[in-house]
């Protein structure tokens, strides 16, 4: 028999089905009713995305980004999980770098682009850096918060059965802030996608960002929704087959 979990898992995935369904019939309705290049339908775009694909264009331009995502998450992550934890658990840390924390949280994602590529010029470093410093400021705060959130009791409980550091954020730390890290995760793939594809757009010669660019220009629109799309169904795809199922298989490893 099928799993009352697995049915709920199914019935899901076929609502998610449907409202994507409804959504491109009427998208295709849409730019049918106005019969505009500046609106094209969906079957217009689809053809389009098709295409590009089938002459490599855009697996590798989707295949660059992908890979200065992958960049700047990693580093934003691993960055600002170490500031996080080090904010988090000594108060002098804190009060050091609250203040420029502060300062990346406020400061708008342009400007922080434009100014490392005018200090470092056109260069793919500047790209990720710039990337990466947008989003390691929320993550260090999540974080940051996560540890102030700790369990005092349970951290008593581990020095009172003797833990060593290992045993202790395995088995006492690294639970409690689990749902912190997948919040910081999720919000941080949403959050840098959008920045690289600025980051393209304004200094690299490849890339979704760039494509969109250079249609831009010509006022194609069925390419520019096309780059756009593909680019949003991958990241849309990397949340539902990876992110998600880590998260439940991580949920149950944090309840046992």
């Amino acid at each position: 028999m099928v799993s009352r979990e697995a049915a709920d898992r199914g019935r899901a995935w076929l609502i998610r089905a449907l409202s994507v369904l409804v959504l491109l019939l009427a998208w295709e309705a849409a730019g049918r009713l106005a019969a505009s290049p500046l609106a094209p339908p969906a079957s217009t775009v689809l053809a389009v995305m098709a295409r590009e694909t089938a002459s490599g264009v855009l697996p590798h331009h989707v295949g660059i980004t992908l890979a200065r995502v992958a960049a700047s998450f990693l580093l934003a992550m691993g960055a600002g999980t170490a500031l996080g934890l080090a904010m988090g658990w000594w108060r002098t840390v804190d009060l050091w770098l609250d203040s420029a924390l502060l300062l990346l949280l406020n400061l708008p994602a342009l400007v922080l682009i434009v100014l490392l590529y005018v200090w470092f010029g056109l260069t793919e470093a500047a790209a990720i850096a710039a990337v990466a410093l947008n989003k390691l400021p929320t993550t260090a705060v999540t974080v940051r918060e996560g540890v102030r959130a700790l369990d005092a009791e349970l951290l008593e409980m581990g020095r009172v059965f003797r833990y060593g550091r290992a045993a202790t954020l395995r088995h006492i730390v690294l639970p409690q802030l689990l749902p912190y890290l997948f919040a910081a995760t999720r919000s941080g793939l949403a959050l840098i996608w959008k920045i690289v594809l600025v980051v393209e757009l304004l200094g690299r010669s490849d890339g979704v960002g760039f494509q969109i660019q250079v249609y831009f220009q010509l006022f194609d629109v069925a390419h520019i929704l096309a780059y756009a799309l593909a680019f949003i169904l991958i990241v849309q795809v990397i949340e539902w087959a990876a992110l998600q199922p880590l998260e439940r298989r991580a949920a149950r490893w944090r309840a046992s």
